[in-house]
């Protein structure tokens, strides 16, 4: 179809956008590199998993294809690896610009060729001395073995001279203690990384052969993991797995420069790995190093301004968290406002609240020193029923949920892991506190990212607080259904995958495409992260057939193309790529007014979402937090400064100010707000001090007039 666009192509122009921001004259130097190791990073994550899975796929499943696009995994995989091939000049120029333009301030990466001659002494001492004892080179040849390349480990590889075989030496880069940014000068901004010491010197490590050619490789590991069981057998089965996904197949092996065909054959057929999948890059094949470089120069202008979270202007600081709750709906909204003085502050009240009965949460992801944790361990040690669903298959995050588990455990925390093939994303915390008269009061949360105080700081985020006794009634079947492995089929007023989430979706849209057939104005937004449910696709091309305007803020992944006539030509998609990672999502059905529905909740517009997982959405039903997320979403629409706009052809286009209007970056914009709610609640406060202080003075020379009366009578 001409409006749809394949999920794994979607998602490398997706990438590319963050790397557009490292060449951005716009953001601060020091900030721009960081966006060229946060592409990397993004990229070593997509091989791992989605060139993993594909690969998988395309051993098992030859035939299957993908149902937006028609084509088979090999075909996918072809095209991935033919895109990937088309960024990568523009990694590396965007890695030396960047690098130049920091050469003024005191930056550069230095070579063993670029390097003064006193450097280049000091640099073979330093090697003979500080690295040479610590690593090992290892020769291989037919007669010898292969040595296990770790995942996304750095390797000096040298030819050596054979007037038979091929033969080869292999230096791993990394040891225990070792230092990869060697400091040559100006505190550190003048550095050589080791492996381009280590390549230099290899030869040394291979006293018995003529070195005749030499590269730095990098091996990315499949990473497509999946456990079974139940309790702590799962537990168990997904420690092991953790573990054997150090040692899954290659799915890519990149390259510095120019390296001997004969060897690089020699090594992909070792590694049972196709030429295909080798790819070479001309700057440093690990760049993480990058996010040191920006502690090494506390400059201004280097740095983006400085944010801080602020206190949340709804919230009192004199009274509980759990009676505000209780009094009104509280939205929160992240990172410009803080975590830690509102959800932390709510668990860590009511663990330590004897009327508190219960708490229970469902975990993803969680801070190295999580404060949730230490709430959570504090309210169990105090009496509480902990109820808490921690999912061990959270990607990459495996191993800390284990160890977490078994911290919660150790604090009588009761710890059960979800259902079986469905992972729990659902970020939801429902607490039950004993009210007067033998009755209990409910406070639920409901939010879009996870209960993680890191990344409270560099995502945004809503989270709705609420005292509703229907959206506790659907919270409490949602962790009965996590505790028995079934899942919630009705609800009262949640919208909860796998099974009650998709359908009041579709339902919604359906509201919407009848209101534009009866000549009405339709209207249906989101702001998600991803969207490729097809299911979705289709019932959002069905409503843009009948009229119905559709705005949708897409963060990443995209499939279905706007703009085309005869299917989407009344939808919009919109991608925000700034200094904050675009986290939320937002479900908007029908125009302002009381019959407008917004949700917020943890869901995508993904099939894995939508019916693999379970995900919890929450409808937004005071009238002041619904006013707040359409102003929200109307700032996010206007936003010319980080926004693309996706063509009619797929491709994205900067947004651009029109005549007479301003640049709007919206989240340095809810900063500000943020920022000015927090002052005018202030001013509001003052005011009424003085205002209290004019009447009391009022009251005060009102009686000492009527003792003068009265004395004088």
């Amino acid at each position: 179809m001409e409006y749809l666009e394949n999920r794994e192509l979607s998602w490398l122009k997706f990438n590319k956008r963050v790397l557009e921001e490292a060449v951005d004259a716009n953001n601060p130097l020091l900030e721009r590199i960081s966006f060229s190791a946060i592409y990397q990073s993004n990229l070593d994550e997509f091989f791992m998993v989605r060139v993993g899975s594909l690969t998988d796929r395309a051993i098992t499943d030859k035939k299957k294809k993908d149902s937006r696009t028609g084509m088979t995994a090999a075909q996918q995989l072809d095209a991935i690896f033919t895109a990937v091939r088309r960024l990568q000049p523009g990694v590396e120029d965007a890695y030396r610009k960047n690098m130049e333009e920091l050469a003024p301030s005191g930056f550069e990466q230095v070579t063993m060729e670029t390097a003064s001659k006193e450097e280049r002494d000091f640099l073979e001492l330093y090697f003979k001395r500080e690295i040479k004892p610590f690593i090992s080179g290892i020769v291989v040849n037919d007669a010898l073995p292969f040595p296990f390349l770790k995942n996304k480990e750095i390797y000096a590889v040298v030819q050596f001279s054979s007037k038979k075989d091929i033969s080869i030496g292999i230096i791993p880069v990394s040891y225990d203690h070792g230092e990869r940014m060697i400091p040559l000068g100006n505190g550190g901004k003048r550095f050589i990384l080791t492996e381009d010491v280590v390549i230099h010197f290899a030869h040394l490590m291979f006293k018995n052969y003529k070195v005749i050619d030499r590269a730095l490789v990098r091996v990315t590991r499949n990473a497509d993991i999946m456990a079974t069981g139940k309790g702590e057998e799962f537990r168990r089965n997904m420690e092991e797995l953790v573990a054997k996904r150090k040692k899954l197949a290659p799915v890519r092996l990149e390259i510095s420069d120019d390296f001997s065909n004969d060897a690089l054959d020699y090594i992909c057929k070792k590694l049972k790995i196709k030429n295909s999948r080798v790819f070479t890059s001309r700057i440093p094949l690990d760049v993480s190093f990058l996010f040191a470089l920006q502690e090494l120069d506390g400059r201004e202008e280097l740095h983006y301004p400085k944010r801080s979270p602020r206190v949340p202007a709804a919230l009192s600081e004199k009274k509980s968290m759990f009676a505000q709750i209780k009094a009104k709906d509280m939205l929160l909204s992240y990172p410009f406002e803080s975590m830690s003085l509102s959800f932390i502050r709510l668990l860590q009240e009511s663990a330590a609240d004897p009327k508190v009965t219960s708490i229970k949460i469902t975990l993803y992801r969680l801070a190295r020193n999580s404060k949730v944790i230490d709430a959570l361990c504090t309210a169990a040690e105090n009496g509480k029923d902990v109820l808490v669903m921690i999912e061990l298959r959270a990607r990459f995050d495996e191993a800390n949920n284990i160890e977490w588990s078994k911290v919660l455990q150790q604090a009588g925390v009761k710890v059960i892991y979800g259902p079986k093939d469905y992972k729990a994303h659902s970020k939801l915390l429902l607490i039950t506190r004993k009210a007067s008269g033998g009755d209990y009061d409910y406070v639920t949360q409901i939010g879009t990212g996870n209960y993680n105080e890191k990344t409270s700081a560099i995502y945004t985020d809503l989270m709705l607080l609420t005292a509703d006794r229907e959206i506790a009634a659907d919270a409490e079947a949602v962790f009965n259904g996590l505790i028995n492995g079934t899942f919630v089929e009705n609800t009262n007023k949640l919208l909860v995958s796998p099974l009650a989430l998709r359908p009041q979706i579709i339902a919604m849209m359906d509201e919407q495409i009848k209101i534009s057939e009866n000549g009405g104005n339709g209207y249906i937004a989101a702001k998600i992260n991803s969207l490729c449910d097809m299911v979705i696709i289709n019932k959002l091309t069905e409503a843009s057939q009948a009229g119905v305007k559709i705005d949708l803020i897409v963060r990443g992944i995209c499939c279905v193309i706007p703009g085309v006539e005869g299917y989407t030509e009344n939808i919009t998609v919109r991608s925000i790529v700034g200094r904050f990672l675009e986290h939320s999502r937002i479900f908007i059905f029908g125009r302002a007014g009381k019959e407008q529905k917004i949700y917020i909740g943890s869901a995508d517009y993904m099939s894995r979402n939508t019916i693999r997982r379970v995900e919890v959405a929450a409808p937004v039903e005071d009238e002041r937090l619904k006013k707040r997320i359409r102003d929200m979403f109307t700032v996010l629409m206007k936003d010319n400064v980080k926004a693309r706009i996706m063509n009619s052809d797929g491709t994205y286009v900067h947004a651009e100010c029109r005549d007479g209007e301003e640049p709007l970056n919206s989240q340095e914009y809810f900063y500000a707000d943020a920022y000015k709610r927090l002052e005018d609640k202030k001013a509001r406060q003052e005011q009424m001090r003085i205002n209290r202080s004019k009447a009391a003075e009022k009251k005060k020379t009102a009686v000492k007039k009527r003792r003068t009366v009265k004395k004088n009578k």
